[in-house]
């Protein structure tokens, strides 16, 4: 593939705020997006300050009643029209989060693909809400039950998955009738900014999506949650920041959505197909760099196999090659920034003094960037740090179980529940872990499992809600019951 000249597709991203269908400057001093592969900066763009947080809400609220009566075939295509023109400018768009964001450009050529599959399901879903009409059981009415928007929603993006986060988020906004105010995670918004210009080119009208940048998120975002005419809100990342946001939210009993934290378990069974279990397992961790909700964070793995399964895998993952995205053959990019990598190298560091094996990697990397090496640990006590933290890096962490109730035991132990891998060939065994296991999300004998028509979401502390599927228009509207007399009587 052919990509654009970096410094002439960096001068493409709009570099200002998005609010009521126009680009405004900023009211405070820009900050530098940097790339992570080098530490220097890529661009710098608007600061939104509290003001212009709300002058976002009123454009979202201006447009919310229009929007909210527009026909949903046209609704549905723009979204379809924002689909084909993202095809068109997929190697810009990757390569956009190759910068800012550090993962390989074959990963950020994935993340379009699975990205924009947010925008075609959403188009298509867009003429499927339905209701029902029906008679009450007395016979004394009829009931018709109806769907609609509900209205204004704050969209919360994370850094990680800049562009499939953020489809994920406004697709079914626009699709459900609600308009909505988008903050971007200021590690990675040149691509949301990018996106939003897609959209305005597929003829969204002004206001319906109003995109602010801002290194003041808390002094930003809470003026809007406060604000009585908002009525929905959309986060995707930590726990803790959720549960503040969750709090915010009761005051106005606002419609939640939240995709929080993981700690993802990948159970190798003694049946276990190995070379699907490795492969299985390099997808699992090593995508994104590690640095995803869904990464196996956890690998169990029955004593009778667990020694050849981490040969299998060190071998593997010594022959990664680290860079930046943007090179050739790069498996292993740079954290999205330092502190990142400071949290990988302490969980690593108090792993090994716990008991941990360390069969591969462990340090830094020297030179610029935010690098840490692809490791393996090995025998890893299911006491230490990082069998109970998210790693959110390029470690994977092998702890080992003798039968179905203690891998059970350990799956379940943490308050997490967002995905698990399991990795059986007992198809009764497979069928009671579904059970069991206590995640929203399983990928049984397969490493990777989103997909923008299924219902993406965790249980416990990983969140409530779901994204894509049928489900994830259903966030966007609320149930209205009306009763009609009897035409007969």
């Amino acid at each position: 593939m052919t990509y654009p000249n970096e410094a002439e597709l960096l001068a493409k991203v709009p570099g200002q705020l998005f609010i009521g269908g126009e680009w405004i400057d900023g009211a405070d001093e820009p900050f530098a997006v940097n790339d992570p592969s080098t530490g220097k900066a890529l661009k710098h763009i608007a600061n939104a300050n509290p003001e212009q947080g709300i002058q976002a809400l009123d454009a979202a609220v201006a447009a919310q009643e229009d929007f909210a009566r527009m026909a949903p075939r046209e609704r549905g295509e723009i979204l379809r029209r924002a689909f084909d023109i993202l095809q068109e400018r997929r190697d810009e768009m990757a390569l956009i989060m190759t910068l800012e964001m550090g993962k390989p450009l074959a990963e950020a050529q994935g993340e379009v693909t699975y990205g924009g599959e947010f925008l075609r399901w959403f188009s298509e879903e867009a003429v499927r809400v339905h209701g029902r009409y029906g008679t009450q059981p007395e016979g004394t009415g009829r009931m018709i039950v109806s769907k609609h928007p509900v209205g204004p929603a704050f969209l919360i993006t994370p850094w990680n998955f800049p562009l499939a986060m953020a489809t994920r988020k406004i697709a079914p906004a626009i699709a459900a009738g609600c308009t909505s105010v988008v903050k971007p995670a200021s590690l990675t918004p040149l691509t949301t900014l990018y996106f939003v210009k897609i959209l305005e080119e597929a003829g969204l009208p002004k206001g319906v999506v109003n995109v602010i940048t801002t290194r003041s998120t808390a002094a930003v975002s809470s003026p809007i949650i406060a604000d009585p005419r908002l009525r929905k809100i959309s986060f995707t990342g930590s726990t803790g920041v959720g549960q503040g946001l969750m709090k915010e939210a009761t005051k106005n009993v606002l419609r939640t959505s939240m995709e929080l934290g993981g700690n993802a378990p990948f159970v190798v069974f003694e049946d276990a197909d190995l070379d699907k279990a490795v492969e299985g397992v390099i997808a699992a961790k090593f995508r994104n760099i590690g640095q995803a909700c869904t990464a196996a964070n956890r690998i169990l793995v029955h004593t009778d196999v667990a020694d050849e399964f981490a040969r299998r895998v060190t071998q593997k993952v010594a022959s990664f090659k680290i860079g930046r995205g943007t090179e050739e053959g790069v498996i292993i990019g740079p954290l999205v920034e330092d502190k990142a990598v400071d949290k990988v190298a302490s969980l690593v560091d108090s792993a090994v003094a716990a008991g941990a094996e360390l069969l591969h990697g462990g340090k830094r990397v020297e030179g610029d960037g935010s690098f840490y090496e692809p490791t393996v640990l090995n025998r890893t006590p299911a006491s230490s740090e990082i069998f109970r933290e998210e790693i959110f890096g390029p470690v994977l962490s092998i702890t080992t179980f003798s039968d179905e109730e203690e891998a059970i035991r350990l799956a379940n132990d943490t308050e997490y529940g967002l995905v698990s891998y399991v990795f059986t060939e007992d198809l009764k065994r497979g069928q009671r872990l579904i059970d069991r296991i206590e995640t929203g999300m399983m990928g049984l004998n397969i490493g990777v499992l989103s997909n923008a028509a299924a219902p993406f979401g965790g249980v416990k502390m990983s969140g409530i809600g779901r994204e894509g599927g049928f489900e994830g228009i259903e966030e966007y509207l609320y149930t209205k019951y009306t009763l009609t007399p009897n035409p007969y009587a």
